[in-house]
């Protein structure tokens, strides 16, 4: 986590920002609940569970211009709500995501599955593309075993 939290402090210098211990105590956060999809409120309730002197629009602030620098990726799952996702380091695009019509339950793939759809996109509508998002809405594996399970 240190090496983590050592090249974000980085990456918020190269852009003229610091690593204030408000936005160190959030990127700890978003570290320690990686695979949770956070969101703004979730982040700040473990925030300030860790320092309750900050406030919630320092860390909607400091969410933003993790944002901003591409550090965190600023999702919505057709809830309304806002999450948060650490950007995986070294990463060309944004993962993709599996959610759960039935239980909610989000996950991830890593994999990238458009390579060859951003080909033909960018040679057939002269579309330089700098990312993309895919999110597949259905039913997990966890709920179709209970589906199974229940129907015998």
């Amino acid at each position: 986590m240190e090496t983590r939290i050592e090249r974000v402090k980085k990456q918020l210098h190269s852009s003229s920002y610091k690593l204030t211990p408000q936005r160190e105590a959030t990127v700890r956060v978003l570290l320690e609940h990686e695979e949770d999809h956070l969101s703004a409120e979730d982040v700040y309730l473990l925030v300030k569970e860790k320092s309750p002197e900050i406030g919630l629009a320092t860390v909607y602030r400091t969410l933003e211009l993790l944002t901003e620098l591409k550090i965190v990726d600023k999702i919505n799952f057709g809830d309304g709500v806002s999450r948060y996702d650490l950007r995986t380091e070294g990463a060309d695009h944004f993962h993709h995501h599996l959610v759960c019509i039935e239980c909610g339950t989000v996950d991830e793939i890593q994999k990238d599955l458009l390579e060859d759809v951003e080909d033909v996109v960018e040679k057939e509508w002269n579309f330089k593309i700098k990312d993309h998002r895919l999110t597949f809405h259905g039913v997990c594996h966890r709920c179709q075993q209970k589906q199974l399970q229940e129907s015998k």
